[in-house]
């Protein structure tokens, strides 16, 4: 049997003492029995179990020596356990060299016991066991990783993820475009050594497969930023953008990496059909916030409520008996609308389009015509304006506003 002064927990550490014998611990003697069942607890005592491990087992340990053949490794075992040069390929010299005794490290148990009772450890197998759960941990979690190009086929990518090889398909690339075989093939050649930010979209380890993406990542990054953008506007804030598309209902404006949508209906103050008619991609501007949706992340933007309306000072630009120039921008049964500046519209009443008599309205003015009208009522509250082509008449202030009432 061994001797109790004889088993330690590690190496270096001190050796566990117990009573000498023959003594009790409060100084009387002490009998064989007493003796014998003392040193029973102190072997069942679970503080002085020796570890036991098995094959595939990771366990931090600290290393007690260093040399040119490998590292010994304290992990709790009864010897030493051992790391051999060959499994610990994975670090770089400048790694190598610093390490240093009463470093702690993370090793993969490759056997349990030699025949010298030593554990055989690898940190090559450790780091790839590290690296395979920090990307499971990414895949459970939706998280976005970094990986190392190292180099290409003609699929995609092959990345290093610490020690784990992965595969980026080319359409999951951001910077692939579509081309040619031989365009592909080249673009993927200038991105070996770069790192990328990506997203695990397949895992099986068993298989040994790992598939990712940068486009999700790309995209996750962009709904971030969505997301935080979204956080400092307000409704009612006026801010510069840049027109980003057109569209038939309207326009998407770009206001610092998010998109927000400009309505048809507040492009302008004036009549628009559609806007390219107003705006066109990559011109600058400046919007109003109407509205933010953060649940669905849209937001709502206008281009004319920063600027005056022009209903609010037409009095300060017109007056009764003026004589303006318009456009004929629409045709209705009992008259024509003419716009004089943009957001203001006066209606040419049938019985003001003049002296000649006609069947129908086309055969008088057509729209897109441009015409000489005398102001002959304005009602800057309801938005109403009276025009009349009779120019050598005097003015009509008789005229009855049920003319204007016709168009509601």
């Amino acid at each position: 049997m061994e001797k109790p002064e004889d088993i330690i927990t590690g190496v270096d550490e001190p050796l566990v003492s117990v009573p000498p014998p023959h003594h009790k611990p409060n100084g009387s003697s002490m009998d064989e029995d007493d003796e014998l069942q003392l040193m029973e607890q102190f072997m069942h005592d679970p503080a002085h179990d020796y570890h036991k491990f098995r094959y595939g087992d990771t366990v931090d340990g600290t290393i007690m020596r260093v040399d040119r053949d490998g590292i010994l490794v304290n992990i709790g075992t009864k010897a030493e356990a051992v790391v051999p040069l060959r499994e610990m390929q994975s670090l770089t010299a400048e790694a190598r060299a610093a390490l240093h005794i009463g470093d702690t490290i993370l090793v993969f148990v490759m056997q349990a016991e030699d025949k010298a009772d030593h554990a055989i450890l690898s940190i090559d197998r450790a780091r790839q066991e590290k690296s395979w759960r920090r990307v499971q941990q990414a895949y459970e979690q939706s998280t976005i990783i970094q990986g190392h190009v190292v180099n290409y086929n003609k699929g995609g990518l092959l990345v290093n993820l610490d020690g784990i090889r992965g595969f980026v398909p080319t359409s999951q690339v951001v910077s692939i475009t579509r081309g040619t075989e031989s365009k592909k093939q080249s673009e993927m050649a200038r991105m070996v050594g770069y790192d990328l930010n990506l997203k695990v979209i397949e895992l099986n380890r068993s298989r040994n497969r790992l598939i990712l993406s940068e486009r999700q990542a790309v995209q996750d990054v962009r709904n971030d930023a969505r997301t935080e953008r979204l956080m400092e506007l307000k409704e009612g804030d006026r801010c510069a953008g840049v027109i980003s598309s057109v569209c038939n209902f309207g326009a998407f404006v770009d206001i610092g990496g998010i998109d927000g949508l400009v309505h048809l209906s507040e492009l302008s103050w004036g009549r628009v059909k559609h806007p390219a008619e107003i705006v066109k991609v990559g011109e600058e501007v400046q919007v109003a916030i109407l509205n933010i949706d953060c649940e669905r992340k849209r937001i709502a933007l206008s281009i004319k409520r920063t600027q005056d309306e022009p209903w609010s000072t037409v009095g300060e630009r017109y007056h009764l008996g003026q004589v303006v120039q318009g456009t004929i921008t629409q045709i209705a049964s009992f008259g024509a609308f003419a716009q004089i500046e943009c957001g203001i519209e006066g209606l040419i009443h049938v019985s003001e389009l003049g002296n000649q008599s006609a069947h129908h309205l086309h055969e008088i003015v057509a729209e897109g015509d441009t015409v000489h009208a005398r102001i002959i009522r304005i009602d800057a509250d309801r938005k109403r304006m009276g025009l009349s082509l009779r120019l050598g008449s005097a003015d009509s202030e008789e005229c009855d506003s049920q003319h204007d009432d016709r168009v509601e």
